[in-house]
């Protein structure tokens, strides 16, 4: 049986509608959150699949989140490797950053349901079924493109919103796992840092309801897609 580890960053933000094409691709998904005082000692380098996920903090802010620079290590080690990993918005960073990337805070915040634009690589690519498809945006930081990496797609707002490694690494800054989780209400409950994007608790509450389904299906399509691909 394959093994599938998702990394979460906090509570409210884990592998949401990405868990059904991983279970059904035949992976055993095992679960750890980054406070649990096991984290240290979890290799990177067993799981077959290690999915990052999304939250709150920057990679950048390391004296506050001591967990941090430990798992940049261990997740460099496990790209050197070549061993399939995915990153969603946060995960996505610490995969810029175990690269060798710069990650820092953005002009703005970009919050809400909008489509991102799929460069020609794009296309050729798992991000291919996001085109056209209103997805969450939920971030206010973003990085440099890694040396030897390949962007997949942009926003009007950020450049760099998915690139890959080869076949087996994949990292997203918008969050195409979310649209139908519960747990999106306590997203809601950060207004400040939502009406800092512009938009209010109802808006955003209401793009969810119109778009949610879509851009979850979208997200599940891309992660057969993606899994099928990886070199293994």
């Amino acid at each position: 049986m394959k093994t599938a580890l998702v990394i979460r960053h906090t509570p409210f933000e884990g592998i949401a509608g990405f868990r059904a094409p991983v279970e059904a691709a035949g992976y055993t998904i095992d679960r750890i959150d980054v406070t649990d005082p096991a984290f240290p000692t979890i290799d990177f380098d067993e799981p077959d699949l290690v999915v990052m996920m999304g939250g709150p903090m920057g990679v950048y802010e390391t004296d506050r989140y001591p967990w941090i620079a430990c798992e940049i290590v261990r997740l460099s080690r496990r790209i050197m490797l070549d061993r399939p990993t995915l990153g969603v918005c946060l995960g996505g960073q610490m995969i810029a950053a175990a690269l060798g990337a710069r990650v820092f805070p953005g002009p703005v915040k970009e919050v809400g349901f909008a489509p991102v634009t799929i460069s020609d690589a794009g296309l050729d690519s798992p991000m291919r079924h996001l085109v056209d498809v209103p997805v969450l945006h939920f971030h206010g930081d973003t990085f440099d493109l890694p040396e030897g990496a390949e962007l997949l797609a942009s926003s009007d707002l950020y450049a760099h919103q998915g690139f890959r490694r080869g076949d087996n690494i994949l990292a997203l800054q918008c969050h195409p796992e979310m649209g139908e989780d519960p747990r999106f209400e306590d997203w809601l409950e950060d207004e400040l840092y939502i009406t800092a994007a512009g938009l209010t608790v109802a808006e955003l509450r209401a793009q969810h309801v119109a778009h949610g389904s879509t851009a979850v299906a979208a997200g599940r399509r891309m992660i057969v897609d993606w899994l099928e691909r990886l070199d293994i």
